[in-house]
């Protein structure tokens, strides 16, 4: 096998290991803090938010319509993604994470000071969905500058593990998340959570966003970024200078990245909590062991995300993400039957098995990412193929679940709708070369304008 075109080179400038261990601590409890703030969201959607806030439409439809504001956040990811890449290929890494960061916590914080729709009225839903927009566009841009600040720092031959740091901010988000939400139902039982138990959580977003930004101030700046600033290059245009010349490639991104995000949405979305204890339902459990569940698989999730960041350094991302697609794909099968037994410990034991494919495509993600575009665009590249798969895959998988669910009467339409998502992300992986090592300072532009898709030379 011939060696790329860019061996010998070297990846990455020279950063202090102190640096290095400041950043990926930053990135891990930046992102923490942010998934917290937006799966808090989800696991409320899927609780409670149906009869908090839409609750004139009907049992059913209200849960639809409480499932549509989780998706109708994705939508403005992609105007995250833009702004943030916009003015992270100009002006840095650093002032976007900062600004993200607080833009969530504001809005999880009044969101838990919001009245329902019993004493606002329809002004009560809308303001919500206001808010979750926020919420949206915040993780649009966070994503891609956490992911960038961890690998760019990184050094030879461990940009898997250094970028599964932001990455495991989301299972660590979804843990903690979950894990309050059950605490809260054990402080709040029953028509208690209903009434003032859901605010917890939110309010708490105050006291991480402090810990997080004071965290964050204390980072350097990217050392890829630094160097192009010394050399004046940034993009005048990032966001066109990507689509101009990688408009292909920002696509089989985003489907790449679709399927995980389609299964991941079962649970960070809240369709598993809302399914096992729906009281009309056939699972009916109560809320406190479904939570406690969904928080055990988030760490096994968080596991396999770090030994699919670690696994991916050594055999690389292309073939780790195929392997996980695999397992995804098998793990599917015995989910809902897994579920439907009413045993909580089964259900532990669904989604334990589905993090096993998770991790393994999600926890070389960042890593995979970043190799695939230039340094003078890689910002808006990485933020906007993330921010396009999360439309193509979770933005509604959960809504698109209880749809399906309500139509058909029968969980399998669910597994054939996620089973295809995956099978397109196993497609779309094998349309990629494996860049691996890659430099991604501006030196070596030459070498990442090789197009890293199968079949084509140049962009």
């Amino acid at each position: 096998m011939s060696a790329p075109p860019w061996s010998g080179e070297p990846s990455s400038p020279t950063v202090s290991e102190k640096d290095r261990r400041r950043v990926v601590f930053a990135t891990v409890v930046g992102t923490t803090v942010e998934w917290y703030d937006y799966f808090v969201y989800a696991g409320a959607a899927g609780l409670v938010f149906g009869k908090l806030f839409f609750q004139p439409a009907g049992e059913g439809i209200a849960t639809i319509l409480s499932f549509l504001t989780v998706g109708i956040s994705f939508l403005f990811r992609p105007l995250g993604a833009f702004l943030a890449g916009h003015f992270g290929d100009k002006y840095g890494r650093r002032v976007i994470l900062m600004v993200t960061l607080v833009a969530m916590g504001a809005a999880t914080t009044l969101i838990g000071l919001l009245p329902t729709y019993a004493t606002l009225g329809v002004a009560a839903p809308a303001l919500l969905i206001l808010l979750r927009v926020l919420q949206g566009i915040s993780a649009g841009g966070e994503w891609g500058g956490a992911v960038l600040m961890a690998v760019e720092h990184a050094p030879p031959g461990k940009r898997g593990v250094f970028g599964a740091s932001p990455q495991i901010g989301v299972p660590l988000g979804l843990l903690a998340a979950s894990g309050v939400l059950a605490l809260t139902t054990m402080l709040a039982p029953g028509d208690a959570f209903l009434e003032w138990g859901w605010r917890i959580p939110f309010l708490l977003s105050v006291v991480l966003i402090l810990i997080g930004h004071y965290i964050r101030r204390r980072v350097e700046e990217s050392p890829v970024f630094r160097q192009i600033a010394e050399r004046r290059e940034q993009t005048a245009t990032p966001v066109v200078e990507l689509f101009r010349g990688h408009g292909l490639l920002v696509l089989i991104a985003a489907v790449v990245f679709a399927g995980n995000s389609a299964v991941g949405y079962m649970t960070t979305g809240g369709y598993i909590q809302n399914y096992a204890t729906d009281a009309h339902g056939s699972v009916g459990l109560d809320r406190g062991p479904v939570l406690w569940a969904v928080a055990g698989s988030a760490f096994t999730w968080l596991l396999f995300t770090w030994l699919g960041a670690a696994l991916s350094d050594r055999i690389g991302r292309r073939t780790t993400y195929l392997i996980g697609w695999v397992l995804l794909l098998a793990a599917l099968a015995p989910l809902f039957p897994l579920v439907n037994t009413a045993n909580p410990w089964l259900l532990f034991c669904g989604l334990a098995l589905l993090t096993v494919g998770l991790g393994l495509t999600y926890g070389p993600q960042a890593a995979l990412y970043a190799e695939l575009f230039p340094a003078s665009v890689r910002f808006s590249g990485v933020a906007i193929s993330y921010a396009l798969g999360a439309i193509l895959g979770g933005a509604f998988a959960p809504t698109i679940a209880a749809a399906l669910v309500r139509s058909s009467g029968t969980t399998t339409s669910v597994v054939l709708y996620l089973g295809g998502v995956v099978v397109l992300s196993f497609v779309a992986t094998l349309a990629l070369r494996d860049r691996s090592g890659i430099p991604l300072g501006p030196d070596h532009e030459a070498a990442q304008a090789i197009s890293p898709i199968r079949g084509m030379t140049r962009v």
